[in-house]
Protein backbone atom coordinates (compact mmCIF):
# COMPACT_ATOMS: atom_id res chain seq x y z
CA UNK A 1 0.00 0.00 0.00
CA UNK A 2 2.85 1.87 0.03
CA UNK A 3 3.54 2.67 3.64
CA UNK A 4 6.61 1.95 5.20
CA UNK A 5 7.63 0.05 8.36
CA UNK A 6 9.21 3.56 9.40
CA UNK A 7 5.87 5.13 8.63
CA UNK A 8 3.77 3.02 10.77
CA UNK A 9 6.19 2.98 13.79
CA UNK A 10 5.86 6.81 13.66
CA UNK A 11 2.22 7.23 13.54
CA UNK A 12 2.04 4.50 16.50
CA UNK A 13 4.70 6.66 18.39
CA UNK A 14 2.54 9.36 17.68
CA UNK A 15 -0.92 7.81 18.92
CA UNK A 16 -2.79 8.53 15.89
CA UNK A 17 -2.73 4.31 15.01
CA UNK A 18 -2.79 1.62 17.29
CA UNK A 19 -1.25 -2.03 17.57
CA UNK A 20 -3.32 -4.63 18.08
CA UNK A 21 -0.71 -7.42 18.09
CA UNK A 22 2.37 -8.62 16.04
CA UNK A 23 0.55 -8.36 12.60
CA UNK A 24 -2.35 -5.95 12.91
CA UNK A 25 -2.38 -2.05 13.22
CA UNK A 26 -5.57 -0.06 13.16
CA UNK A 27 -5.48 3.60 11.72
CA UNK A 28 -7.30 4.65 14.21
CA UNK A 29 -6.66 4.62 18.11
CA UNK A 30 -10.66 3.61 19.04
CA UNK A 31 -11.93 0.09 20.09
CA UNK A 32 -12.30 -2.28 16.95
CA UNK A 33 -15.55 -3.24 15.53
CA UNK A 34 -16.40 -7.21 15.30
CA UNK A 35 -15.18 -7.20 10.88
CA UNK A 36 -12.08 -5.99 12.49
CA UNK A 37 -11.53 -8.51 14.88
CA UNK A 38 -12.16 -11.04 13.19
CA UNK A 39 -9.87 -10.07 11.34
CA UNK A 40 -7.18 -9.31 13.20
CA UNK A 41 -8.00 -12.92 14.74
CA UNK A 42 -6.56 -14.65 11.30
CA UNK A 43 -3.50 -12.14 11.02
CA UNK A 44 -2.71 -12.81 14.26
CA UNK A 45 -2.88 -16.77 14.26
CA UNK A 46 -0.84 -17.01 11.19
CA UNK A 47 -0.98 -17.41 7.55
CA UNK A 48 -2.71 -21.07 7.65
CA UNK A 49 -5.68 -19.58 9.70
CA UNK A 50 -9.13 -18.50 8.29
CA UNK A 51 -12.56 -18.25 10.61
CA UNK A 52 -14.58 -21.34 11.14
CA UNK A 53 -17.00 -22.58 13.04
CA UNK A 54 -20.03 -19.71 13.95
CA UNK A 55 -17.88 -16.80 13.34
CA UNK A 56 -17.36 -18.01 10.13
CA UNK A 57 -21.06 -17.96 9.66
CA UNK A 58 -21.22 -14.64 11.66
CA UNK A 59 -19.04 -13.52 8.70
CA UNK A 60 -21.15 -14.81 5.85
CA UNK A 61 -24.50 -12.91 7.60
CA UNK A 62 -25.51 -15.20 10.61
CA UNK A 63 -27.45 -12.92 12.91
CA UNK A 64 -29.10 -14.12 16.48
CA UNK A 65 -26.21 -16.50 17.38
CA UNK A 66 -23.63 -14.72 20.13
CA UNK A 67 -20.24 -16.16 20.72
CA UNK A 68 -18.35 -15.27 23.42
CA UNK A 69 -14.54 -15.85 21.35
CA UNK A 70 -13.98 -15.89 17.45
CA UNK A 71 -13.14 -19.47 16.46
CA UNK A 72 -10.69 -19.75 13.74
CA UNK A 73 -9.04 -22.80 12.25
CA UNK A 74 -5.59 -23.98 11.29
CA UNK A 75 -4.45 -27.01 9.14
CA UNK A 76 -3.04 -30.06 11.53
CA UNK A 77 0.79 -29.45 12.65
CA UNK A 78 0.55 -25.68 10.69
CA UNK A 79 2.49 -23.12 12.80
CA UNK A 80 0.09 -20.34 14.64
CA UNK A 81 0.28 -17.68 17.22
CA UNK A 82 -2.27 -17.48 20.20
CA UNK A 83 -3.94 -14.31 20.67
CA UNK A 84 -6.81 -13.07 23.53
CA UNK A 85 -10.43 -14.05 22.56
CA UNK A 86 -9.43 -16.10 19.73
CA UNK A 87 -9.69 -20.47 19.85
CA UNK A 88 -7.96 -21.58 17.72
CA UNK A 89 -8.75 -25.36 16.26
CA UNK A 90 -6.35 -27.61 14.59
CA UNK A 91 -8.25 -29.95 12.27
CA UNK A 92 -7.17 -32.80 9.64
CA UNK A 93 -10.47 -32.45 8.03
CA UNK A 94 -9.67 -29.10 6.07
CA UNK A 95 -9.82 -29.58 1.91
CA UNK A 96 -8.42 -27.23 -0.63
CA UNK A 97 -11.91 -26.34 -1.28
CA UNK A 98 -12.89 -26.08 2.35
CA UNK A 99 -11.56 -22.24 2.64
CA UNK A 100 -13.13 -18.87 0.69
CA UNK A 101 -10.60 -16.37 -0.45
CA UNK A 102 -12.33 -13.62 1.44
CA UNK A 103 -10.81 -11.06 3.84
CA UNK A 104 -10.33 -12.39 5.99
CA UNK A 105 -10.19 -15.83 4.81
CA UNK A 106 -13.69 -17.98 6.06
CA UNK A 107 -14.31 -21.85 5.68
CA UNK A 108 -17.55 -22.00 3.63
CA UNK A 109 -20.78 -22.38 5.38
CA UNK A 110 -21.40 -26.00 5.46
CA UNK A 111 -18.97 -26.66 6.97
CA UNK A 112 -18.32 -24.17 9.15
CA UNK A 113 -21.97 -24.90 10.47
CA UNK A 114 -20.89 -28.64 11.11
CA UNK A 115 -17.78 -27.64 13.10
CA UNK A 116 -19.82 -25.04 15.12
CA UNK A 117 -22.25 -27.95 16.16
CA UNK A 118 -19.43 -30.00 16.87
CA UNK A 119 -17.58 -27.47 19.24
CA UNK A 120 -20.86 -25.88 20.71
CA UNK A 121 -20.82 -26.10 24.38
CA UNK A 122 -24.38 -27.70 24.58
CA UNK A 123 -25.83 -29.93 22.38
CA UNK A 124 -29.10 -27.57 21.95
CA UNK A 125 -26.73 -24.92 21.36
CA UNK A 126 -25.12 -27.16 18.33
CA UNK A 127 -28.57 -28.00 16.72
CA UNK A 128 -29.44 -24.08 17.03
CA UNK A 129 -26.71 -23.17 15.15
CA UNK A 130 -27.69 -25.45 12.08
CA UNK A 131 -31.01 -24.61 12.42
CA UNK A 132 -29.89 -20.92 11.76
CA UNK A 133 -27.84 -21.67 9.07
CA UNK A 134 -30.41 -23.38 7.19
CA UNK A 135 -33.27 -20.71 8.46
CA UNK A 136 -31.06 -17.68 7.02
CA UNK A 137 -30.47 -19.01 4.20
CA UNK A 138 -26.43 -19.22 4.16
CA UNK A 139 -26.61 -23.17 3.51
CA UNK A 140 -29.43 -26.08 2.50
CA UNK A 141 -30.05 -29.13 4.39
CA UNK A 142 -28.07 -30.90 1.29
CA UNK A 143 -25.41 -29.05 1.56
CA UNK A 144 -25.11 -29.80 5.70
CA UNK A 145 -25.32 -33.53 5.19
CA UNK A 146 -22.82 -33.47 2.45
CA UNK A 147 -20.32 -32.04 5.13
CA UNK A 148 -21.10 -34.03 7.68
CA UNK A 149 -20.42 -37.50 6.17
CA UNK A 150 -16.99 -36.55 6.32
CA UNK A 151 -17.12 -36.93 10.09
CA UNK A 152 -16.51 -40.14 10.71
CA UNK A 153 -15.89 -40.18 14.68
CA UNK A 154 -16.74 -37.88 17.45
CA UNK A 155 -18.89 -37.67 20.88
CA UNK A 156 -22.09 -35.93 19.17
CA UNK A 157 -22.21 -37.40 15.95
CA UNK A 158 -25.26 -39.68 15.99
CA UNK A 159 -27.39 -36.55 18.06
CA UNK A 160 -26.41 -34.31 14.56
CA UNK A 161 -27.15 -37.39 12.32
CA UNK A 162 -30.83 -37.01 13.66
CA UNK A 163 -30.91 -33.04 13.90
CA UNK A 164 -29.88 -33.31 10.33
CA UNK A 165 -32.66 -35.44 9.52
CA UNK A 166 -35.04 -33.18 11.43
CA UNK A 167 -33.70 -30.31 8.87
CA UNK A 168 -33.59 -32.18 6.10
CA UNK A 169 -37.98 -33.23 6.63
CA UNK A 170 -38.65 -29.34 7.22
CA UNK A 171 -37.90 -28.48 10.52
CA UNK A 172 -37.91 -24.54 11.00
CA UNK A 173 -37.17 -23.73 14.49
CA UNK A 174 -35.68 -25.18 18.01
CA UNK A 175 -39.21 -26.05 18.51
CA UNK A 176 -40.26 -27.51 15.81
CA UNK A 177 -37.13 -29.84 16.38
CA UNK A 178 -38.31 -30.26 20.64
CA UNK A 179 -41.81 -31.23 19.27
CA UNK A 180 -40.99 -33.94 16.23
CA UNK A 181 -38.77 -35.45 19.24
CA UNK A 182 -41.64 -35.58 21.38
CA UNK A 183 -44.13 -36.91 18.74
CA UNK A 184 -41.48 -40.12 18.21
CA UNK A 185 -41.00 -40.49 21.82
CA UNK A 186 -44.60 -40.99 22.92
CA UNK A 187 -44.96 -42.91 19.38
CA UNK A 188 -46.84 -41.16 17.52
CA UNK A 189 -47.18 -41.03 13.84
CA UNK A 190 -44.74 -38.78 12.14
CA UNK A 191 -46.35 -35.48 10.94
CA UNK A 192 -45.71 -33.52 7.43
CA UNK A 193 -43.74 -30.13 8.21
CA UNK A 194 -44.13 -27.09 6.70
CA UNK A 195 -47.15 -28.17 4.57
CA UNK A 196 -47.87 -24.77 1.84
CA UNK A 197 -51.66 -24.53 2.16
CA UNK A 198 -54.12 -22.05 0.01
CA UNK A 199 -56.52 -20.22 2.57
CA UNK A 200 -58.66 -17.12 1.22
CA UNK A 201 -55.80 -15.47 2.99
CA UNK A 202 -53.52 -16.69 1.16
CA UNK A 203 -50.66 -19.41 0.39
CA UNK A 204 -49.61 -20.18 4.06
CA UNK A 205 -47.36 -22.62 5.98
CA UNK A 206 -48.46 -24.64 8.80
CA UNK A 207 -45.64 -26.43 11.13
CA UNK A 208 -46.96 -29.96 11.64
CA UNK A 209 -49.86 -31.46 9.37
CA UNK A 210 -51.47 -34.86 10.18
CA UNK A 211 -53.08 -34.63 6.83
CA UNK A 212 -55.48 -38.22 7.20
CA UNK A 213 -56.68 -36.90 10.33
CA UNK A 214 -56.82 -33.35 9.75
CA UNK A 215 -54.96 -32.32 12.64
CA UNK A 216 -52.50 -29.17 12.51
CA UNK A 217 -49.82 -27.78 15.52
CA UNK A 218 -48.31 -24.61 15.45
CA UNK A 219 -45.24 -24.20 17.04
CA UNK A 220 -45.43 -20.54 18.13
CA UNK A 221 -42.23 -18.51 18.99
CA UNK A 222 -42.20 -15.46 20.78
CA UNK A 223 -42.93 -13.36 18.00
CA UNK A 224 -46.52 -14.56 17.86
CA UNK A 225 -47.43 -12.37 20.87
CA UNK A 226 -47.07 -9.24 18.57
CA UNK A 227 -50.32 -7.50 18.21
CA UNK A 228 -50.10 -7.89 14.28
CA UNK A 229 -48.83 -11.30 14.58
CA UNK A 230 -51.12 -12.76 16.71
CA UNK A 231 -54.08 -10.71 14.56
CA UNK A 232 -52.62 -12.84 11.25
CA UNK A 233 -52.59 -16.32 13.59
CA UNK A 234 -55.88 -16.24 14.47
CA UNK A 235 -57.21 -15.11 11.05
CA UNK A 236 -55.36 -18.16 10.15
CA UNK A 237 -56.70 -19.87 12.39
CA UNK A 238 -60.12 -19.23 11.79
CA UNK A 239 -59.48 -20.67 8.02
CA UNK A 240 -57.92 -23.87 8.47
CA UNK A 241 -60.75 -24.27 10.98
CA UNK A 242 -63.40 -23.69 8.47
CA UNK A 243 -61.49 -25.98 6.08
CA UNK A 244 -62.08 -28.45 8.64
CA UNK A 245 -58.45 -28.73 10.12
CA UNK A 246 -58.54 -29.02 13.88
CA UNK A 247 -55.86 -26.84 15.20
CA UNK A 248 -53.95 -26.82 18.38
CA UNK A 249 -51.16 -23.66 18.70
CA UNK A 250 -48.33 -24.71 21.43
CA UNK A 251 -46.06 -22.05 22.63
CA UNK A 252 -42.31 -22.64 22.35
CA UNK A 253 -42.50 -21.39 26.27
CA UNK A 254 -45.62 -24.39 26.91
CA UNK A 255 -42.85 -27.03 25.54
CA UNK A 256 -40.30 -26.18 28.19
CA UNK A 257 -42.54 -25.50 30.92
CA UNK A 258 -45.73 -28.02 29.76
CA UNK A 259 -45.02 -30.12 27.43
CA UNK A 260 -47.06 -33.37 28.74
CA UNK A 261 -49.55 -31.90 29.18
CA UNK A 262 -49.49 -30.46 25.86
CA UNK A 263 -48.91 -33.77 23.76
CA UNK A 264 -51.36 -35.41 25.75
CA UNK A 265 -53.59 -32.64 23.74
CA UNK A 266 -52.25 -33.44 20.83
CA UNK A 267 -52.40 -37.71 21.38
CA UNK A 268 -56.14 -37.03 22.46
CA UNK A 269 -56.83 -35.07 19.13
CA UNK A 270 -55.55 -37.83 16.76
CA UNK A 271 -56.63 -40.54 19.04
CA UNK A 272 -60.31 -38.52 18.61
CA UNK A 273 -59.95 -38.28 14.75
CA UNK A 274 -59.06 -41.85 14.07
CA UNK A 275 -55.41 -42.77 15.11
CA UNK A 276 -55.03 -45.86 17.23
CA UNK A 277 -51.67 -46.86 18.80
CA UNK A 278 -50.31 -49.89 17.76
CA UNK A 279 -50.05 -52.22 19.84
CA UNK A 280 -47.46 -55.90 19.87
CA UNK A 281 -49.55 -59.15 20.68
CA UNK A 282 -47.21 -61.56 23.78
Amino acid sequence: MGVTRFQVKAELRARRWRSWGRQTVAVHTGDLDEGARMRRAVYETGADAALDGVSALVAAGLEHFDSAVIHVSVSKSATYRHSRGVRIHETRRRRDDDVLATNPPRVRPEVAAIRAALWAVTTRQAALVLILAVQQRLTTPEALQQAFALVRRDRRRRFLAGVLADISSGVQSMGELDFARMCRSRGLPEPDRQVRRTLPSGRVSVDAYWERFGVVVEIEGMQHLLPGVAVADSLRQNWLTIDHDKVLRIPVLGLRVAADQFMEQVEQLLRHHGWARRTTAA
